[in-house]
């Protein structure tokens, strides 16, 4: 999941200062994420989704999730 926050960001054109400064946390907190060494807590999944353009569960995936494979998708994480 490590590689996709951060291709996401990239996409998105946001430095991990930029991001971190719209989530209000620390950019040492994205460089964690990225790097494997921890995960958002809870009250960031949907920010941090809304900045990226990505669905909670493409998150927890770390991969984007087609229509027709989003079914298949959630019903493995759940």
């Amino acid at each position: 999941m490590e590689k996709f926050i951060s291709n996401e960001r990239k996409a998105k054109g946001y430095t991990q200062k930029q991001l971190s400064e719209l989530l209000a946390i620390s950019d040492k907190t994205i460089s964690k994420w990225e790097c494997g060494n921890g995960f958002p807590e809870a009250s960031l999944l949907l920010p941090l989704c809304n900045e990226l353009e990505i669905t909670v569960n493409e998150l927890l995936t770390g991969e984007r999730i087609s229509q027709q494979n989003y079914k298949k998708k959630e019903d493995r994480i759940f």
